[in-house]
């Protein structure tokens, strides 16, 4: 043929390279919110209907109405523990929850019940005649005295008591009957005779008295007798001056060590015939310095005049008197050094048998009160045991409560209850708070529980995250676009948003591609009607204006499509080639019954030839790959159109002898779960898959659903003529 193909290999083609490395996209803010937009019209009327049937369910509560009143708690100043007297002090949080308790017990309740009049009983029964049927008797009592609450107020010693009730009146009343009733119940348990108590309690008092005043006069007279002050104090004088004398007889005898050092230092140099100024303490003492000072001055001078003058010269005799002078007072201040020392050591020696003597009569008077002591502590006790016993029982006898003292309780009345202006529930500012949080919940809960139950492929997170594949491009939604010229919107060049998805299709698969020229590309779906043979045209139409020489194969046997785009019979083909014999001898261009048709610049059709209710025994026919390689050494690159995967397996068989995969899948159609099984068995067979094409979207949903922006970015470049 005249128009046979060139191989042209681009200067970026590569070949065996590993697959890229996966990187799942996290979801953004944005992703939730097209989530929520998507089901908004279903998410909003349920929590609508759910937030407004709440609210007019609670709203529809009978109002009831609560009465408060507080009572405080006291600790009464005296205790009274003694038989026969009751003490009613509130003295750790069981006592509290003791009075709660008995506050809301069924016997304070029956004396409220006893205590209503017939006017308050059917002021207290009136709100609930309304739900009493005719003929039917009023509600008992009991069950029209509300609700009862007691409440101990944290960090208080202060207890509410609330009363729920239909009435405010009603409420107010039983409340303060309750608090009425409860002092009443303190008050008559609490009460009582309490005279053989009084007077068991002051026979007790006094002999306890007499007790603790002879167990007071026997611990004076010890005292008397010891000359002690205090005890503590006695032994806290002893051991202060023991301290302190240890410390001096231990710093005196530090320093008679350090001086009897230095005296046999002296004495050993005497010995040793050495020079006495060899030692610091004789060198440093009194006048010594100044003297050796002098004295070296003069024999420095005595040197000077040798030079001069002769032994006998004035001079000379004078410096040698005055040296002899000199010297004989070094001597002396020697001496005298000497003997201080001494004297310091005798002095320091008779210190320390000084302080030793007193440390020893320090220690027996230490002793000597420790003795004492044992006597002291056991008549202090003893005295001790005696007040304390008088001082408790006198207080038992001064607590002991009398009728002119039975009002005072450790629990007394505060604030009595008044009627509320308001009920308490229903409360519309927390019904409708509650109502709106329940919208939201419910709103938020059904948009992303379709979510996760809607397995469709909507967006670019679905594809890269839960299929794992790249995605190679979006193609907007064509249906303004005739027929007949969507599958040639490459080829003819069109300004349109659809050529530019296509061609950043074209970028992705050669971005993704790890193989090198000649290469063949299935290109596939999981049902039909997903775009497949639109994405094949005009990716091959890509490919071939790009100078590549391309072949665009269907291999749809079941249904061709191919011939019809493109105006062409389908008499030769794929299949005609099979049936005539399937012969690869020559030139494929060339074969007539394979009929490879030209219908643009650099880019080729070969055609079904027919349709066939069994292609497989031409797809899984060897014949079938050794084609498509002589096809290879005659163009760059071999584009084929299949049946989608989820309908019918020949895909699979084309897959098999295909390089590379593309992936079509048409917005809210296919589910993710079964392109995830069709791509784990591509994966399966060793087959390079570049990727997914999402296709079918409409301008607004590429806004909403992914980061591409074609129709609005082309618009603002090309203007309106587009």
């Amino acid at each position: 043929m005249a128009d046979t193909p060139q191989k042209n290999y681009g200067p970026g083609t590569h070949k065996g390279y590993a697959r890229d490395e996966f990187l799942a996209e996290r979801r953004t803010l944005r992703d939730y919110y097209i989530i929520l937009r998507e089901r908004l019209w279903i998410s909003l009327p349920i929590a609508l209907l759910v937030a407004l049937g709440f609210g007019y369910y609670q709203a529809r509560k009978t109002p009831l109405y609560s009465a408060i009143a507080t009572m405080q708690f006291e600790k009464p100043e005296r205790v009274v523990l003694e038989q026969q007297v009751v003490d009613p002090s509130v003295t750790s949080e069981i006592d509290v929850n003791t009075y709660l308790l008995t506050l809301q017990s069924a016997r304070i309740r029956s004396r409220v019940l006893a205590s209503l009049t017939p006017e308050e009983l059917a002021l207290v029964q009136k709100p609930y005649l309304d739900d009493v049927p005719a003929g039917k008797p009023p509600p008992s009592p009991d069950v029209a005295l509300g609700t009862l609450t007691a409440t101990a107020i944290r960090n208080s010693y202060l207890m509410s008591v609330a009363v729920a009730h239909r009435d405010p009146q009603a409420a107010a009343l039983i409340a303060n009957r309750y608090v009425d009733q409860f002092m009443q119940d303190l008050l008559d348990r609490v009460g009582g005779s309490n005279d053989y108590a009084v007077e068991s309690l002051k026979n007790a008092a006094e002999k306890l008295r007499q007790s603790s005043e002879e167990a007071q006069v026997k611990l004076m007279a010890y005292m008397r007798e010891k000359n002690l002050v205090s005890l503590d104090n006695s032994v806290n004088i002893v051991a202060e001056r023991l301290r302190r004398v240890n410390e001096a007889l231990v710093r005196i005898r530090e320093e008679r060590l350090s001086n009897e050092q230095l005296y046999a230092q002296v004495e050993t140099f005497k010995k040793e015939g050495r020079s006495l100024l060899e030692i610091s303490f004789i060198a440093n003492h009194g006048s010594i310095p100044a003297i050796r000072a002098q004295l070296n001055s003069l024999i420095r001078d005595r040197s000077v005049f040798e030079e001069r003058y002769l032994e006998k010269h004035p001079t000379m005799i004078k410096l040698a008197h005055a040296i002899t002078i000199s010297q004989q007072q070094l001597d002396r201040a020697i001496e005298l050094a000497v003997k201080d020392l001494e004297s310091t050591l005798e002095r320091i020696r008779s210190q320390e048998k000084t302080f030793e003597a007193e440390f020893r009569e320090q220690e027996q008077a230490q002793l000597r009160l420790r003795d004492i002591s044992v006597d002291y502590e056991t008549l202090k006790k003893q005295a001790d045991v005696a007040t304390n016993n008088y001082t408790q029982v006198l207080n038992r006898l001064t607590g002991v409560t009398t009728s002119s003292n039975l009002q005072k309780f450790p629990v007394r009345p505060l604030d009595r209850a008044t009627p509320p202006d308001k009920p308490f529930t229903p409360n519309v500012d927390r019904i409708m708070r509650n109502s709106a949080g329940l919208f939201v919940l419910v709103f938020l809960g059904v948009a992303f529980s379709l979510s996760m139950v809607d397995d469709r492929i909507k967006s670019a997170w679905d594809v890269e995250t839960f299929i794992g594949v790249n995605l190679l491009g979006i193609i907007p939604e064509l249906s303004s676009v005739k027929d007949s010229e969507k599958y040639s919107m490459v080829m003819d060049n069109r300004q349109s948003p659809g050529t530019e998805a296509f061609l950043s299709i074209y970028s992705s698969v050669k971005i993704h591609s790890k193989l090198d020229f000649p290469k063949s590309i299935l290109v596939t779906s999981t049902i039909p009607g997903e775009g497949k043979t639109l994405v094949s045209c005009n990716l091959a139409g890509s490919f071939a204006r790009h100078g590549k020489s391309t072949l665009l194969i269907d291999c749809d046997l079941r249904r061709p499509m191919l011939h019809r785009h493109y105006r062409q019979n389908n008499e030769n083909g794929l299949i005609s080639w099979f049936q005539n014999g399937a012969s690869l001898e020559g030139d494929p261009l060339a074969n007539a019954h394979l009929g490879i048709t030209k219908v643009g610049d650099n880019l080729w059709l070969l055609c079904s030839g027919g349709r066939s209710k069994t292609p497989t025994e031409l797809l899984d026919n060897p014949v079938f790959g050794k084609l498509l390689e002589s096809l290879k050494t005659k163009f760059d690159l071999l584009v084929m159109d299949s049946p989608p995967l989820g309908a019918v397996t020949d895909s699979m068989l084309i897959a098999s002898r295909s390089d590379e995969i593309v992936y079509v899948c048409r917005f809210n159609r296919a589910y993710r779960k079964h392109i995830r099984l069709y791509f784990n068995t591509l994966r399966d067979g060793k087959n390079e898959i570049l990727g997914i094409v999402l296709n079918g979207l409409s301008p607004r949903r590429i806004e909403y659903y992914t980061n591409y922006r074609y129709y609005r970015s082309y618009k603002k470049y090309y203007g309106s003529q587009t």
